[in-house]
């Protein structure tokens, strides 16, 4: 087994200020993100995708397996097919497998079967997971904290879209076997997380939604439930 270097890591110490300063920039930078669901034609660099691609590849991962693989797609006919058959899986979700408790939840969103975006976008990258490698010689061996590692990855990825300016949505029409086949990705591999991405349309809306307070989703010096 070969080990890993050990180098050393330092990191800029900034005053406590400073820290608070940077720290409510990113925040009210981040808070500004919102799921699109209508988006401008306009085509996005390459380049872009690869830097936010690169920017999700330094997310921890279990055992530095790093399991994701992102698949960027911009080719229109490949787009078509994936609409067509994210369309079909999901028509058939708010149809019949979707509870009516599920329909109610969606329903101030506004969200129904239909996906135009998925062509109008310049982009479409999907994320997949690693759920174990195969070597060159088919040898399998196994990856650790998958899901996690590919969640923390996808959040880098939103984040990095986002403070390019770019928008996004968290799309994952159900099942999504197909894109294993339109893509061309093996079986060990699972679609995680679809992604259209581009700039938002300038008549583009989002739902006025708030987000919960932090008294509602912090929780300190928790008393041990064993007492």
């Amino acid at each position: 087994m070969t080990e890993y270097p050990f180098i050393p890591y330092r990191r800029d110490r900034f005053p406590a200020d400073e820290m608070s300063r940077r720290a409510n920039d990113f925040f009210e930078l981040i808070d500004t993100r919102r799921s699109v669901r209508e988006f401008s034609p306009d085509p996005v660099p390459r380049e872009l995708i690869e830097t936010a691609i690169r920017t999700a590849s330094t997310a921890p991962s279990g055992a530095h397996r790093q399991p994701w693989k992102f698949v960027a797609v911009s080719d229109p006919a490949i787009k078509h097919r994936i609409r067509v058959e994210a369309e079909a899986e999901e028509k058939e979700t708010y149809s019949n497998r979707m509870s009516d408790e599920w329909r109610q939840a969606l329903a101030p969103i506004g969200t129904d079967w239909r996906k135009p975006f998925l062509e109008v976008v310049p982009w479409i990258v999907v994320c997949f997971e690693e759920l174990y490698k195969v070597d060159d010689e088919g040898n399998k061996s196994k990856n650790y904290y998958v899901p996690q590692s590919v969640g923390l990855a996808c959040g880098f990825f939103i984040a990095a879209l986002h403070n390019m300016g770019l928008a996004t949505l968290t799309h994952t029409p159900s099942p999504m076997k197909f894109l294993n086949n339109i893509l061309g990705r093996p079986v060990n591999e699972k679609p995680y997380i679809l992604f259209p991405v581009g700039y938002p349309a300038p008549d583009a809306t989002v739902p006025d939604l708030a987000r919960k307070p932090l008294e509602e989703v912090s929780i300190w010096n928790p008393e041990p439930l064993d007492d």
